[in-house]
Order: structure tokens, then C-alpha cells, then sequence
């Protein structure tokens, strides 16, 4: 549940927000020990490559971000250029790190091709709606070469944009949005262009007197316009598609073919379908172990009530903070008298902790984390409802379970690494690696025995079968099939949330910003650390302490790299994902 600060080195087209994140990842450098699967300490021959390609991208985005076409033209340069540079690179003579880092290098640039190409298509098709963008576009060109204007001309321009927007506006009544598939992307294009239109006038404003003279009551006008065009688009859309619905939650389906890209883009060789499919039977166990939890603490099978019992626990005002101190203690000293993992010294010293505010409450209901624990509870600001609902939802159970996760060994323990070792692998992240590995330590420490009175397990399931549930209601709706009220029906009926919870959730997932597969990656990313733990760790391969420091050295990549790495699988040049992982997890 980590709110990252992610690095976007793949914003290939700004206008457009179909998510295509660029996280095709590898992994390590030298060659392995010949006695068992291990991973070197050093950068392999194409670290130097790595770096300079993923600073040229940030360089090209951050130019030419408010010149879409400019950007597009400037990115099919350069990854054609680095296709070229690719082409020189001598394959077979590297070692198994360095083809490893080249094969994740080359499936990045092939990626970001295709989501370049799609993207431009895409705005071809949705920019028909959009008659006012290339006058948007203009602006953004004047601002980013800072040309002097003449200050009545620009307002005059504003006046034309102004009026165009109003005759675009009337018209969205009228088209048919069934002539548009795309038409999901409509409101991040225009958010984007209102963006590119504010820093126009913001770059002069103030700064030139005759500017803000002829412009300033315009530009507000113009802006104020935007905000109509796209409520009047969100009407339009929900009374043609149904895609918004009386949770007043909003969101974009993408569709079956986009989630295929975006899950081939991550390394994931499932399709939505498969991956639902796992997600119900990930679930059935799930509700098997929380009725005998439940039938533990005498609720027989009605498991409602026992996690009604646990929600209730909650301590008292004030208590909150050395509660979580406490809980964390507990799991890292769990995990190292067990040998699990190697946490060092200073990484046990320096994380520290603030108060969750009740706007980001509302968004965020559960504590958040890495080397900033933001704790949950409620404040006196909110009302009796909200503090209840705060209270209930970050008991002592539920944030037994998952404190490690937001922590040590999950994301501070990852973060901390990844700043030490390969940190040059950045431009590779995935959710799947990040929050898999996170949840992957609620599994282990599960199989482990942490969890040892009926309370604590069922604060343990109930987290298990929330990420079950999130892969099931985000592909769902993403796929067209469920609007977001059946999303928080869903969780409040399979899972047991509170439906303020609940809609917070669904609202997080669809309007948080995050990319579509991101609540898909917990569960799916925790289930590829468990085979691989299977492969190496259950098999005598590896040593606990070995497996996870060794994942953790590699920095943040597609989990099915880590395991080519760690298990010396053959690369070739174009490779692709194919690691049905959830076979060992079903066989074991």
C-alpha cells in the first residue's frame, strides 16, 4: 500500500494518459558461483548504457513536454538511434549479467516504440473531439521557446479559444462517443492540454504588466471553460457508456487489448481472464483458513462476525503511534531470529513515522509507508462516522499484518537497497517487483507461523483476500464488465470492508492516478516471488537469507528477470516473457 514517488521515464505522449508504464526490467552482472544460483555486486557492461539512454529520455520529456508532436518526433529519433546503437553491441560476448541488463534495455526501447505508435494513432482518433488542441499546442510552443508576445494578440487568441471551446462543448451533446473507442482518454487529454495552457500563462503573468493587463480575466474565462467541457464529457459519457455511476466514483476503462500490452509490457504472460481466474482460487483458500480463524474465536463459519470482533479492537486515542513502533519491532525481530533475511543496522534506525491527514484518510484509508510510516487514525477534525471507520480499519490485527509489508523487510527494506545496489536499473521499476515483493512477506511470514492466535490470522486473511479482490474488481471493470459501485459492493460483501473503505479503495484505484495493472501487482508479483522462492529456497538451492538478499541486490525488475538471473536461464537478444509461475504455486 506504499505510495511511491514514481519515476516516470516513459511518458511517451504527455496529452495522452493511457498508462503504458516502461517497467521491463532486468537484473545483475558477472558470472554466478557454478556450486548455486547467487547474484553478483558489481554493474555489468551495459550499466553505462542504461544510464545514458534512460537521462536522455528524462531530458526529451522534460523539453519538450508541452510540444506533444515535438516530443513524439523527438522520441522515434531516439529510440530508432538506439536501436542502432544495440545493433553494435556485441551479444554472445558478454556475460550473463550483461546480456541480461541488454535484454531488458532492448525490450524497453521495443516497448516504448509500440507505445509510442499506438499513442499517436490514439490521438488521431480522440483529437477529433478535441477541435481546440492544436490552438492549445501553439501556446505551448510560445512557451517553451519564451518568444515575446505581443500581450492584445495573445488575449486575442484566448478569445477565439474561448469561444471555440464553447462551440465544442455544445457539441459533445450531439456525437455519438460510440464513433470514438478511445473516448475513455478524453478527460486525461484534455486535463493534460489545460495543463500545457496554465503554464503559457503562468510563465508571463505577473512577469510582463501588459500581459496580465490584456489577458488575465481571459485566460480564467478560458480555464473555467475547460472545467465545463469536461464535466459536460463525463454526462455525455455516463449517459452513453454507463461508465460513471451514483458512487460518484470515475474512471477510464481501458479495455481487454490495452490491459494485454500493458500485462506483456510488465513480463506478465497471463491474460485477464487467467489472472481472475487465479485471483477466485487465491480467494477460495483465503475464505477456507478465515472460517477456521473464525470457528478459533466461536463464530463457526460466520467469519463476518469474528472479523467484526477484531475490527473493534482497535486502542484508544493517543496509542496509535507506539502501536505501529511496537508491531514493527515484533516483525523484524520475527524475521531474523527465523533467518529470513539480513536487515542492516542503520536500515533499522532510520525510518520514522507522521500522522495521516483526514483529506488523504479519505483516499487512503490504511497506513502507508517505506522510510515514512504515515499512520492512520483518526483526528478531532473528522466526524464520528469517519473516526470510527479510521479506528476500525487500522486495528491492532489489521496493522499486525501488514506493518512489515509498509516497513522492514518490505518497502523500506527495498528502498533502502535499491539506493545501494544497481541503482543505474531504476528506469526498469514495476509495481510487480515494489509491491510484490511487499506482499510477498505477508505469504512467507504466514507459511513461517507469525501469525499465531485466530485474531491474528484473521487480520492476516482479511489483507490477503482484499489483494485477491483487487485483481478481480480492477480487471473487471477495466475490461468493461463492472461499474465502480459494483467494485465497492464487491469489497464489501467478499472482503468485509467498511463501505467508506470500501469507496476510498475503488476511488484510489480509478483516480489516484495509478497505472491500471497497479492493484493487480501486489498479488500477481507476490505469487512470482513464491514459485521462485519454491524453485530456489524449497528446493535447497538457496538459503533464505541468500534467496532475498540476492533479489534485493539485482534492484527493482520484472520478477521473471530475477529468476532468469538467479537461475542462469538462456537469453537471446529479443526475449520474451513466458513464466507460467502459478504452476509451481498450484503443484507445491
Amino acid at each position: 500500500m506504499q505510495i511511491k514517488k514514481l519515476k516516470s521515464v516513459f511518458k511517451i505522449l504527455a496529452v495522452l494518459v493511457i498508462a503504458f508504464f516502461g517497467n521491463y526490467v532486468n537484473v545483475f552482472a558477472q558470472p554466478h558461483s557454478k556450486t548455486q544460483p547467487t547474484a553478483s555486486v558489481s554493474f555489468s557492461e551495459m550499466a553505462a548504457y542504461i544510464i545514458e539512454y534512460s537521462a536522455g529520455l528524462q531530458d526529451l520529456n522534460r523539453t519538450y513536454d508541452d510540444m506533444p508532436d515535438s516530443l513524439a518526433k523527438k522520441l522515434q529519433q531516439y529510440f530508432n538511434q538506439w536501436k542502432e546503437k544495440l545493433g553494435q553491441v556485441s551479444f554472445p560476448e558478454m556475460s550473463e549479467e550483461g546480456k541480461a541488463d541488454y535484454v531488458l534495455l532492448n525490450y524497453n526501447i521495443s516497448q516504448s516504440q509500440s507505445d509510442l505508435s499506438q499513442n499517436r494513432s490514439l490521438w488521431n482518433s480522440i483529437g477529433k473531439l478535441i477541435p481546440f488542441s492544436d490552438t492549445i499546442f501553439n501556446f505551448g510552443v510560445i512557451r517553451h521557446y519564451g518568444c515575446k508576445v505581443n500581450a492584445q494578440e495573445s488575449a486575442g487568441s484566448l478569445d477565439h479559444l474561448r469561444l471555440m471551446i464553447i462551440k465544442a462543448t455544445a457539441q459533445l451533446s450531439k456525437d455519438d462517443l460510440s464513433k470514438f473507442p478511445p473516448v475513455g482518454q478524453l478527460i486525461p487529454a484534455v486535463r493534460k492540454l489545460q495543463e500545457i495552457l496554465k503554464n503559457y500563462f503562468n510563465f508571463y503573468n505577473g512577469y510582463d504588466p501588459e500581459f496580465t493587463w490584456w489577458n488575465g480575466v481571459t485566460y480564467k474565462a478560458v480555464d473555467s471553460l475547460m472545467n465545463v467541457y469536461v464535466d459536460t464529457l463525463k454526462n455525455v459519457m455516463s449517459s452513453q457508456y454507463g461508465f460513471h455511476d451514483g458512487s460518484g466514483i470515475h474512471g477510464n476503462p481501458i479495455g481487454e487489448q490495452n490491459i494485454l500490452k500493458l500485462l506483456h509490457n510488465q513480463m506478465i504472460p497471463y491474460t485477464p481472464a487467467e489472472l481472475i481466474d487465479i485471483a477466485n482460487k487465491e480467494y477460495a483458500w483465503c475464505l477456507k483458513e478465515m472460517k477456521k480463524a473464525s470457528a478459533q474465536m466461536g463464530f463457526g463459519d460466520d467469519w463476518k462476525k469474528a472479523l467484526e470482533k477484531v475490527k473493534n479492537d482497535y486502542v484508544p486515542p493517543g496509542e496509535q503511534p507506539a502501536l505501529i513502533r511496537q508491531l514493527a519491532l515484533e516483525a523484524i525481530n520475527f524475521v531474523e531470529k527465523n533467518k529470513l533475511i539480513t536487515i542492516p543496522s542503520l536500515a533499522k534506525e532510520t525510518w520514522t513515522s507522521e500522522m495521516m491527514s483526514p483529506q488523504r484518510q479519505l483516499i487512503n484509508p490504511f497506513f502507508t509507508g517505506g522510510d515514512v510510516i504515515s499512520i492512520s487514525y483518526p483526528t478531532n477534525t473528522m466526524s464520528y462516522e469517519d473516526k470510527l471507520m479510521s479506528m476500525r480499519g487500522n486495528n491492532p490485527y489489521f496493522s499486525r499484518a501488514t506493518v512489515f509489508h509498509e516497513l522492514l523487510p518490505g518497502h523500506y527494506l527495498q528502498e533502502y537497497m535499491n539506493e545501494r545496489y544497481r541503482s543505474y536499473r531504476w528506469p526498469f521499476q514495476t509495481a510487480f517487483w515494489t509491491e510484490g515483493w511487499a506482499f510477498y512477506w505477508e505469504m512467507l511470514l504466514w507459511d513461517k507461523g507469525f501469525d499465531q492466535q485466530p485474531e491474528q490470522k484473521v487480520g492476516a486473511l482479511f489483507w490477503r483476500m482484499h489483494r485477491c479482490a483487487r485483481i478481480i474488481f480492477s480487471l473487471n471493470f477495466h475490461l468493461g464488465n463492472w461499474t465502480p459501485e459494483h467494485c465497492v459492493d464487491f469489497l464489501i460483501d467478499k472482503v468485509g470492508h467498511e463501505r467508506a473503505n470500501a469507496e476510498g479503495e475503488v476511488r484510489r484505484s480509478f483516480e489516484g492516478g495509478y497505472d491500471p495493472l497497479y492493484q493487480i501487482a501486489y498479488m500477481v508479483g507476490a505469487l512470482q516471488f513464491r514459485a521462485l522462492h519454491h524453485e530456489l529456497v524449497d528446493s535447497g538451492k538457496m538459503t533464505d537469507i541468500d534467496f532475498h538478499s540476492a533479489i534485493l541486490k539485482e534492484n527493482n525488475m520484472p520478477v521473471e528477470m530475477v529468476r532468469n538471473i538467479l537461475e542462469k536461464l538462456p537469453l537471446t537478444t529479443n526475449y520474451q516473457p513466458q513464466w507460467k509461475f502459478y504452476k509451481e504455486i498450484e503443484a507445491h
